[in-house]
């Protein structure tokens, strides 16, 4: 019998509003790309940032793997949020072990809140024109 392969990468995919991620985690020593940049090019937002490193520093391998990202769609805090996502999935592949801790802190639940669409007879989804009596 051949002996059981290491598995090269490690994948997962995160969503957040209108975003997308595709996330590959690859043994490394910490770098992280989205969309072929480095991670300050990506987002010169710091608490984005954070929230991105937030499942690699809840579980203590910030500098075990390396982070290559493709993020669509929405805007720049729910695809700091969807990346969250995928690199907890991909995490959770990675090691079982991490689960439990990333299930604590709420990394692997999808967040489901979503843009509330338009009703007729409104300017936007809540907003009604201006009232008068007379």
């Amino acid at each position: 019998m051949a002996p059981k392969k290491e598995k090269l990468a490690f994948y997962g995919t995160g969503r957040r509003k209108k975003s997308i991620s595709r996330v590959r985690l690859v043994n490394g020593n910490g770098n992280i790309t989205i969309n072929n940049k480095p991670l300050d090019e990506f987002s010169k937002v710091e608490t984005l940032k954070v929230i991105i490193k937030q499942p690699l520093v809840a579980t203590n391998s910030l500098d075990k793997f390396d982070v290559i990202a493709k993020v669509t769609g929405g805007g720049i805090s729910g695809q700091a949020g969807a990346i969250r996502h995928g690199i907890a999935r991909a995490l959770v592949e990675a090691n079982a072990e991490y689960r439990p801790v990333l299930k604590s802190a709420g990394f692997l639940t999808r967040d489901a809140r979503m843009k509330e669409r338009k009703k007729y007879g409104l300017k936007k989804a809540r907003k009604a024109p201006q009232f008068s009596k007379r």
